[in-house]
């Protein structure tokens, strides 16, 4: 490859970032279902010629589809693929729709634009296609394994009309379709302009130094953070919505020189229900690379360059390696878990430089029927919770674990669907109690304004986030629905098709995060300020904070708060690493 010198790499490290923002932002304006439009469930992407990922969020996938083609790739071809047994698990449930676009400057391939978004549903039993009680993938709708959506420029009308045939929102789905390519013309066009103004081999020369350098720093956080000796943590998702569970998830950790090998041997075997996640090794080095990245280097850009210093091994029937046919679609709670359990495993040797466990799932509520004009509507809301405390200070309350998610606006939800938005808040002492203290969870009350039914998916209701470095754990999920007559019946946190009338009422509380750190070392101008912010009862700053104050003014009784802290320091015996709160009478070893 010609040489190439730093300035110009930068120049078109900084293009490819901002093409891989104006690929978002075309999307968003483009697409008609909430889940994409408003809360940006969706992960770009732009690789090499050969399907390196450059820039984007999720590992490269294109080399396994691509090659299910033998008759090749030429321009104007569009691949489309919703099926995660087709492509190792790059996407991890068929409501994933991929799309990915060969990029050509003149007659020469220059590299992939790849998009994947969740979109609304697609056909199954329940509306939005992730039911509960799914034993298999053949129960969770329409799956489309690598086709060709565009063959040389011209659309394949078949493959429309059965995707409208098989959902209840063919518009809403055709319009994202769109709109995820059009995303991927966006990339084509900025690529072939780089190309035309740099020349191709400058352009090669620059994608291979990116991947290169990403080599480099990714070997040195190897090297820094990592331990030489194997250690293992584990963690657990409560059921499977079917009456089984806990379902352990353990991953054993080390390195041997700038190399590093993650195992999950021990993790439980495939469950019965839809939680399994088909964890493809390219997605999981690609997890492992954001999360070391963000944890401790975030100026490294994120790409394919690091993966051959990444080994994995990963049993297969197991959860996180299931065999087709199973069940996929609730797979979010171990895809959540994985960073509680990786950050766990990172945090053995050294915890006061990890944070704590978070909410850990990807809670969803789903409302779908008729409203007072007939027009069917379906909505699914992506709903989030505490992330956990860390070394360099609190847990953000009611936040995504993806950081590009977003929340829907109660403006958009009350315009478009038969509900209301009673209220929406941070969910009061949910986040575990530490010198940093954890997260709280969000608590949103729906009024609903329509017949219909509604489906929830959740974790973290049995089993609590937990906290580290002597922090406390995190407060737990719950669900109730309140009856227009009053009557209040608490659900599980996995349920399909729950009958409501207009009038009844949906209390959904996601789960906390834990602490970190001691609580007593917290200083108590800190618990004033979450007392006065309704972050902390009075109660709890008391109990687990040793802070004192009177409940007239909110001041702190400085006296009697040293006084207690040293009493509860008395009491309470030595700090453990990990606090994982109700654990023990859960899990049965």
């Amino acid at each position: 490859m010609k040489n190439i010198d730093t300035i110009t790499v930068d120049i078109i490290e900084n293009a490819l970032k901002n093409i891989k923002e104006e690929m978002d932002v075309t999307l968003f304006r483009s697409a008609m279902s909430p889940v994409i439009r408003e809360q940006h469930d969706c992960f770009p992407m732009i690789t090499d010629a050969s399907g390196q990922m450059v820039v984007g969020n999720f590992g490269s996938h294109v080399p396994e589809v691509v090659n299910q083609f033998p008759e090749g790739i030429h321009k104007g071809d569009v691949i489309f693929v919703s099926d995660p047994y087709s492509c190792g698990g790059s996407i991890s449930h068929v409501n994933d729709w991929m799309v990915i676009l060969p990029i050509f400057s003149g007659e020469e391939l220059v590299g992939y634009s790849s998009m994947f978004g969740h979109v609304m549903d697609v056909g199954g039993p329940v509306p939005s296609s992730m039911p509960v009680t799914a034993t298999s993938i053949y129960g969770e709708g329409v799956r489309f394994p690598p086709v060709k959506l565009f063959e040389k420029g011209q659309l394949n009308e078949s493959i429309i009309r059965i995707i409208k045939a098989n959902t209840r929102t063919p518009m809403e789905n055709y319009s994202d379709l769109m709109a995820i390519v059009a995303s991927c013309r966006t990339a084509e066009k900025r690529v072939q302009e780089l190309c035309e103004r740099f020349g191709i081999d400058t352009y090669f020369g620059a994608l291979e130094a990116l991947l290169e350098r990403t080599n480099t720093m990714m070997r040195e956080l190897i090297t820094n953070f990592l331990p030489t000796e194997p250690v293992s943590f584990e963690d657990y998702i409560d059921d499977d919505g079917l009456g089984n569970g806990p379902f352990k998830m353990k991953l054993t950790i080390w390195r041997e020189g700038d190399h590093a090998y993650f195992d999950w041997t021990g993790t439980d075997k495939q469950s019965p229900g839809p939680i399994n996640y088909y964890l493809s090794e390219p997605m999981f080095k690609m997890f492992i690379g954001s999360f070391l990245i963000s944890v401790f280097d975030p100026a490294i850009n994120f790409n394919d360059g690091f993966y051959d210093v990444l080994h994995i091994e990963s049993p297969e029937g197991t959860l996180m390696r299931p065999v087709e046919p199973a069940a996929l679609g609730c797979r979010t709670h171990a895809l959540s878990r994985l960073f509680d359990v990786l950050s766990g495993a990172l945090s053995i040797n050294t915890p006061e430089n990890s944070p704590a466990a978070g909410y850990g799932t990807s809670p969803y509520f789903i409302y779908s029927g008729y409203d007072q004009d007939g027009r069917y509507f379906n909505l699914m809301e992506v709903m989030y919770g505490g992330l956990p405390g860390r070394p360099i200070g609190d847990g953000l309350d009611g936040h995504s674990w993806w950081p590009a998610f977003v929340n829907i606006p109660t403006e958009y939800l009350e315009t478009y669907y038969p509900l209301r938005v009673e209220y929406y808040r941070t969910g009061k002492d949910s986040g575990g109690a530490g010198m940093n203290r954890g997260g709280n969870c969000n608590e949103k009350l729906y009024t609903c304004l329509a017949k219909g039914t509604i489906s929830i998916h959740d974790d973290r209701s049995t089993l609590q986030p937990w906290g580290i470095n002597g922090g406390e754990p995190g407060g737990s999920s719950s669900k109730t629905l309140i009856r227009k007559d009053g009557t209040r019946q608490d659900l599980d946190s996995k349920v399909d098709n729950i009958e409501v009338e207009p009038g009844d009422q949906i209390l959904f509380i996601t789960g906390g995060s834990g602490g970190w750190g001691d609580p007593l070392e917290r200083k108590p101008e800190q618990v004033c300020m979450d007392v006065k912010r309704e972050l902390v009862s009075l109660e709890k700053a008391k109990e687990s904070y040793g802070v004192v104050f009177d409940p007239s003014t909110l001041e702190i009784q400085r006296e009697e708060t040293v006084e207690l802290r040293n009493q509860m320091r008395r009491q309470r015996g030595n700090l453990e690493a990990f606090n994982f709160g109700n654990r023990a009478d859960v899990v049965k070893v």
